[in-house]
């Protein structure tokens, strides 16, 4: 093992030539200083000392002052003060201030070295507990990153589930295939408009793209009619909404999209359903949704009609803020250039394997 290193620090040159010879005959290597200045140059210019052992009343800066250097800008190394005053105020001031012990001169052989041996140990110990710290945090960020890696898999295979919910319903209503793809891409541009966060994205994309999903519960009889629905059949296929909460808010980390599911078809002055929430009663991201929605229905084809332009689908949505829509978010979606909306209705209607789908990347908030 390397010899254990010592700064002795003493502006008087017979102590410190004692204490070199005593510590050097209990196999220490010994380095001295004449002054405070000259023990911080050293240590700039070489930090790697086991302990110091310095004096505490020194002409210039005196001990205590080192001692407070030391403690700042080198805290790993132990630090014992001597002196030839037996003061109890100056011994607990140099504790106070950091030192790990306090001998008094003259020092003999057999208390200097039961003094060196322990603060060289406490030193140890400091530097080992110092190791001991670091080394776990390394562990501990090794780990989190591995979880936090785990946790996006996770993410990422959840949004592939929801991408299969959606395109079962698809499949079961092709009048409206591509509807939820479509009205996710919509309401996450608008969203992200708003400067909403990425957490808010997420919940929002995810709210928009299972709002219909209760319509899974809906008889096909209802659900597939070609033609006008009696009022009786209107009231089951408005269940779709509490249905879809019902189903989406079991699945804790969509929670917060389902009350996007339950109040999607609720109008901005209280006249929609199933609940007739008025104003900010409504989650803001059902209320975003609700311009997506309108938009996508008035483009889209129809067995029974042909789809408007976006043109005249905006202008319409211009009209029905404050009744159907949120007027603040009716001026977001103004100031959103026109060819936004074609331009996003082709990015989900051509569809790929990789790179991933826009509405896989909605989802995720991105």
């Amino acid at each position: 093992m390397p010899q254990q290193r010592i700064l002795v620090v003493d502006d008087e040159e017979p102590v410190r030539a004692v204490a070199e010879a005593l510590l050097e005959n209990l196999g220490y290597s010994v380095v001295t200083s004449s002054s405070a200045q000259d023990a911080l140059t050293r240590l700039q210019q070489d930090p790697d000392y086991d302990l110091i052992l310095s004096d505490i009343i020194m002409p210039g800066t005196d001990g205590l002052t080192l001692l407070d250097h030391l403690c700042a800008d080198h805290p790993a190394i132990p630090v014992v003060m001597f002196s030839a005053v037996n003061d109890v105020h100056v011994v607990t001031s140099a504790f106070r201030r950091g030192s790990i012990d306090y001998l008094l001169k003259p020092f003999q052989r057999s208390e200097l070295e039961s003094i060196v041996l322990r603060a060289i140990e406490h030193g140890r110990l400091r530097k080992q507990n110092a190791l001991y710290r670091h080394n776990l945090e390394a562990i501990v960020n090794t780990r989190t990153g591995r979880l936090r890696s785990t946790m996006q898999d996770l993410e990422r295979s959840y949004d592939i589930t929801l991408e299969a919910m959606g395109d079962a319903l698809d499949l079961r209503d092709q009048e409206t295939e591509g509807h939820s793809r479509r009205v996710t891409a919509y309401t996450n541009a608008l969203a992200q408009a708003m400067g909403l966060d990425s957490e808010q994205l997420r919940i929002i994309s995810r709210g928009a793209f299972l709002h219909d999903i209760g319509k899974i519960a809906t008889p096909d009889a209802i659900l597939l009619k070609p033609g006008r629905l009696t009022p009786e059949e209107t009231a089951i296929m408005k269940q779709h909404c509490e249905r879809g909460y019902r189903m989406v808010r079991k699945i804790p980390f969509l929670r917060d999209a389902a009350e996007i599911v339950y109040a999607h078809q609720e109008q901005f002055d209280g006249s929609g359903y199933p609940r007739g929430l008025q104003g900010d009663e409504i989650p803001l991201g059902a209320r975003v949704f609700a311009i997506a929605d309108t938009l996508d229905a008035m483009t889209s084809d129809r067995p029974y009609r042909r789809g408007t332009t976006f043109t005249k689908a905006i202008e319409e949505i211009t009209q029905r803020a404050g009744t159907q829509f949120d007027p603040q978010i009716v001026e977001v979606f103004l100031a959103l250039p026109v060819e936004t909306w074609p331009q996003l209705r082709a990015a989900t209607e051509s569809r790929s394997p990789s790179p991933p789908s826009p509405v896989a990347q909605t989802l995720r908030g991105s």
